[in-house]
């Protein structure tokens, strides 16, 4: 069977996956568990390690631009003036909190023999799975309002900020050029996002953008897209330091895309989680070492045990007067949601030999583990405090 082949079969199977998650989540009696995990554990069931139906490589390209969109969508939702509000100042310090926390935490299992990565690692208890939990937020209305501000302050900093730390201190090069290059890609974003207006200042060209937004051309979409590419080419140049471009790329797109932004918003998530979305976290459960995991789930159970308590605490101090209890306690178990950032950290320890690989799968692992169980239980918390009311 040629390579062509394999990754048509295997793309079917996904596919295939992806189109039965739905009905999945919604037959199951009283289930709360989100689309992404059910993904998550088909892509076990069909991957090389139970049904071997399917395999990564052959749909590698698929999954690395099914990442780019989890970020692009995660920075699209970002709010920049969030984070000069009093609910982005409190995200800042609740995220300075954790980190501080990270470092120590993870400095004493160094010292005890059982993490190596201890920079990956450290990185990996501070993220916050922004693009994971959108759909989930939305489906449950938490984010409108005040609190939904709040939520999206803390989610876009346990995204954005260690994107940065990752650039920085894990970058294949040295710090310089990884600032370098993000500063490079940062003004690439703005350049490929900011060009459609510039070309709208032109008679014909406004005509021929205007008449195409809606129509089958689909031109905001198409440059979006573009946008996208080009920062998901120039990882595969300079490595993952750059990958999660994809975020920037939102952030830039939310601001200053052009046309009917509303109309882009809806056409991005139907090519994103109709799809490229589905794609990579099904792959992500392909590529996941349940064997690593089953003969070490101590492992698995200690990272799950800390990002609630590193990521996840610091939220009932710092919003204690922002915030009343039940939504404390619902940002402590949002924020300790983590995922896509973890399988990127993993593939970087794996790399450079730095984590061990019982440690990589349980990380990723406890980030699968976290997705089925915070999110519903602060939607649980949320329910039975309108339950009172």
């Amino acid at each position: 069977m040629d390579d062509v082949t394999r990754g048509v079969d295997s793309l079917l199977v996904v596919s295939i996956v992806a189109a039965l998650a739905p009905f999945v989540a919604g037959l199951l009696p009283g289930s709360r568990i989100p689309q992404v995990v059910i993904m998550i554990v088909g892509g076990i069931i069909v991957g090389p390690q139970v049904l071997g139906l399917a395999e990564t490589q052959s749909i590698e390209l698929f999954t690395n631009v099914g990442l780019g969109f989890v970020f692009l969508l995660a920075g699209y939702e970002l709010d920049l003036a969030v984070i000069r509000e009093s609910a982005g100042r409190l995200a800042l310090l609740a995220w300075a909190i954790t980190a501080v926390l990270a470092l120590g935490v993870v400095g004493l299992l160094e010292a005890t023999g059982l993490v190596r990565a201890f920079v990956p690692i450290a990185i990996a208890l501070t993220t916050t799975a922004l693009g994971t939990l959108l759909p989930i937020l939305r489906d449950n209305d938490m984010l409108s309002g005040r609190f939904g501000r709040y939520v999206l302050a803390a989610g876009a900093t346990g995204e954005l900020l260690p994107i940065i730390a990752v650039a920085l201190f894990l970058s294949a090069n040295n710090s310089f050029v990884a600032i370098i290059s993000l500063v490079s890609m940062g003004g690439l974003a703005f350049i490929l996002a900011f060009a459609p207006r510039i070309l709208r200042g032109r008679r014909r060209l406004a005509e021929i953008f205007v008449a195409g937004e809606h129509a089958t051309s689909q031109i905001t979409l198409r440059l979006s897209i573009v946008l996208l590419i080009a920062l998901i080419a120039i990882s595969a140049r300079f490595g993952l330091d750059v990958v999660l471009g994809a975020f920037l790329a939102g952030v830039v797109l939310h601001r200053w895309a052009p046309g009917d932004v509303r109309a882009l918003e809806g056409n991005l998530d139907a090519v994103g989680y109709g799809f490229f979305i589905p794609v990579f976290f099904i792959s992500s459960g392909m590529g996941l070492n349940v064997r690593s995991i089953i003969e070490a789930p101590l492992r698995l159970l200690v990272f799950f045990a800390l990002f609630l308590m590193i990521r996840g605490l610091p939220a009932l101090l710092v919003y204690r007067h922002a915030l009343s209890r039940t939504e404390r306690l619902q940002m402590a178990f949002i924020t300790a949601t983590t995922l896509p950032l973890l399988v990127a950290l993993a593939e970087i320890g794996l790399r450079n030999g730095t984590m061990l690989p019982e440690n990589a799968a349980a990380l990723v692992g406890a980030g699968v583990l976290t997705v089925m169980v915070y999110p519903a239980v602060a939607v649980a918390i949320g329910s039975r405090q309108e339950a009172k009311l």
